[in-house]
């Protein structure tokens, strides 16, 4: 992967590697590594029970790791973790507030546990958050985006370098998950580096500059969002006025294959909307304008031509050899 100017600038803010964790006999985290740089969002995916969440407690300090190495801002987080945790800011699983007292009342209370934040701290991540308007309410009036909201200003009032979230779009409705997505991009724009799990895979797609991908506890891959599915399987969606005729021509080219709408490779939401006699074809896209002639020199009308792009739900899938995501 070719790195540009700016990628070769950021500093890197968190380094695991070869990160193992043995519980009994059994191994449940297997040789993980990764790095997460300043002002990018970091995507860790994978299905319920993959170990994001037992990664993300070894990342904080919550449980050790049996043999690895875990550092943020250059500091050792098992041997000093009193110096690197002081950048970190975190939401493991629900953000945990108390819903009798206010917004504001629960900051002031994590404020008195950490030497240094001032009030003037608390108004500036109520403002960063947009809660000014109903930071004085009581947390049990507020809805669960509303608590994922406090829930990052909290982790936001020491000043972190990096903000780790899990699963931070777990029970939001659509409207709520796309400001989440966009308030996640402001703090990355702004220079923070921050660490998403989830096991969503459309919105670790549209969210994250980078992902890895993680199945029982080791990493399959690390990259670009785009350069994991650059080189993967291209499909072409044909609509013709004589699909019969249409699918025996394009059954005939070389390099072509004609994919069973039973084989379930493609987002089912790319297809919505489309004629019952749709035909999906593997190909390399660069062919597409050749065989729209052959078609039409045949007498064949084309109604439509459409490119779908792999998702990393399939790169998943293909990856754990269709084993699925929950």
């Amino acid at each position: 992967m070719e790195l540009s100017s700016n990628d070769m600038k950021r500093d890197v803010v968190l380094s695991v590697q070869q990160l193992k964790k043995k519980i009994g006999r059994k191994w449940i985290i297997h040789d993980v590594s990764f790095d997460v740089k300043e002002g990018e969002i970091f995507g860790f995916l994978g299905p319920n029970g993959a170990g994001k969440t037992t990664t993300i407690r070894m990342l904080v300090d919550l449980i050790k790791p049996t043999s690895g190495k875990i550092t943020v801002c250059g500091y050792d987080v098992n041997r000093d973790p009193e110096q690197g945790l002081r950048y970190v800011g975190a939401i493991v699983e629900n953000p945990e507030m108390y819903s009798f007292l206010t917004g504001w009342e629960n900051l002031e209370q994590f404020a008195r546990m950490v030497p240094g934040i001032e009030e003037a701290r608390i108004h500036e991540v109520v403002n960063i958050v947009g809660m000014s308007n109903r930071i004085h309410d009581k947390v049990k009036n507020y809805s669960l985006g509303m608590r994922q909201r406090l829930g990052i200003a909290q982790a936001l009032l020491v000043r972190p370098k990096l903000l780790i979230l899990d699963e931070p779009t777990n029970g939001l409705d659509p409207l709520g998950i796309k400001e989440l997505r966009s308030f996640i991009r402001t703090l990355a724009n702004e220079g923070l580096a921050v660490f998403v799990s989830s096991h969503l895979l459309s919105e670790i797609q549209l969210m994250c500059d980078r992902v890895a991908i993680i199945n029982n506890g080791k990493v399959l891959a690390v990259d670009d969002v785009s350069n994991l599915l650059i080189g993967r399987n291209q499909y072409v969606v044909w609509m013709t006025n004589q699909p019969d005729k249409a699918l025996a021509i394009l059954n005939d080219q070389e390099g072509v294959r004609i994919v069973l709408q039973t084989e379930g490779l493609l987002d089912e939401t790319a297809l919505l909307g489309l004629p019952d006699d749709y035909i999906i074809t593997e190909m390399d896209t660069d062919e597409i304008a050749g065989i729209n002639r052959k078609l039409a020199d045949a007498g064949i009308g084309i109604e439509g031509i459409q490119r779908v792009v792999p998702t990393l739900e399939q790169l998943f899938l293909e990856m754990t050899e269709g084993g699925g995501i929950a």
